[in-house]
């Protein structure tokens, strides 16, 4: 005989309650594996597939360890030292771009930027506040992620952990299942499928369209001569899961700095716009449907509260921790809708009576 419904609520609720408590007990401790086990789960689908193609798990596991290397090889030699100087050059750049806009508008409307113009004197301030704030942030998040994560210890954790999770990962869900109350057992393995799936589309999926978009728009920026085309670029990648808004902002930013760069030149600044509407035609027909597909992913906004909310009351690790725990949210969330509409509670006596009849 099953549990009473209030005792699994308590048994459930003492879990979440060891889960939230753990979370912010010990972040600084828990961060490597958490983001290990993303590493892992990411590419769990390629190990399959690897196996499905006559290798051993272990074969496969080695595999997908060498290429991740090389790739982190390349990213920490050429790109990211690239990321950081165009941030820190755009950050200084910004109070003579800002000039030089004022200058522009001071030239076509004299009436609207004289001496005690409100605009004027705002327009000042933002290029002046993004110098010395830009760059206490950038400096900041990278001095604080260095002392805060213990870099050198979290770049040999981070690795090993990934590895010996993807190695066993096939063995650890077995053994999950195994322990699954038999009562709920088929309950819960399909509510474990449907989080799956919202996890599939939207870290599998959506990081992966983030990161093909995100070089894309780098590369060709890059091409089409635009001075800060890689940090832009990254910038519009990094928030392309929110529908259109990474194309809006990462284009808005492109075409105004190609303003600055190539004034007159409108065949070069037709290009930047150009490489912006081709990279919304490829994402909303080639790799959105191919990678994400149509299954039910996370809305934005209840992504972005949830990140902001864990991220504020978590730290770092609230925030890796946040989109694995909106997803169980909103699963469960729609099962307990589902189950209240099919509840006495939502039809009444009366629609049952109906029903007999």
């Amino acid at each position: 005989m099953a549990l009473p419904a209030r005792q699994q609520v308590k048994y459930w609720g003492i879990a979440a309650a060891v889960f939230l408590l753990a979370l912010w007990g010990l972040g600084n401790v828990i961060l490597p594996f958490l983001v290990g086990g993303a590493v892992a789960y990411f590419l769990d689908p390629v190990a399959d597939r690897l196996e499905r193609m006559g290798m051993s798990r272990a074969a496969a596991t080695a595999f997908i360890s060498l290429v991740a290397l090389m790739i982190f090889i390349i990213a920490a030699l050429l790109v990211i030292p690239s990321l950081i100087r165009q941030l820190v050059q755009l950050v200084n750049a910004a109070p003579t771009i800002v000039g030089e806009l004022q200058g522009f508008l001071t030239t076509k409307f004299p009436s609207i930027m004289d001496n005690e113009s409100v605009l004027r004197d705002t327009l000042q301030g933002i290029g002046e506040t993004i110098k010395a704030r830009g760059g206490e942030l950038a400096s900041g998040i990278l001095s604080s992620a260095l002392g805060f994560l213990n870099f050198i210890i979290f770049l040999i954790v981070v690795p090993v952990v990934a590895f010996y999770l993807l190695l066993d990962w096939d063995r650890m869900v077995a053994k999950v299942d195994s322990w699954l109350p038999l009562d709920h057992a088929p309950a819960v393995r399909r509510l474990a499928r449907e989080v799956d799936k919202v996890l599939a589309g939207f870290v599998r999926g959506q990081v992966s369209v983030c990161i093909i978009l995100g070089t894309f728009y780098s590369v060709s920026l890059m091409l089409a001569g635009l001075e800060f085309g890689l940090i832009v670029g990254a910038i519009a990648g990094l928030i392309t899961f929110i529908p259109y808004v990474g194309a809006l902002v990462g284009g808005a930013l492109a075409i105004g700095l190609g303003l600055f760069q190539f004034w007159g030149e409108w065949v070069q600044i037709g290009a930047i716009a150009a490489i912006f509407a081709a990279g919304q035609f490829i994402e909303g027909n080639i790799l959105t449907p191919k990678l994400v597909g149509g299954s039910v992913g996370l809305h934005p906004v209840w992504l972005l509260f949830a990140l902001s909310a864990f991220g504020t009351l978590f730290g770092f690790v609230g925030m890796l921790a946040a989109v694995p725990v909106a997803a169980a949210l909103g699963v469960l969330a729609r099962f307990a809708v589902s189950q209240y509409l099919d509840s006495r509670l939502y039809k009444g006596i009366s629609w049952r009576s109906e029903g007999e009849e």
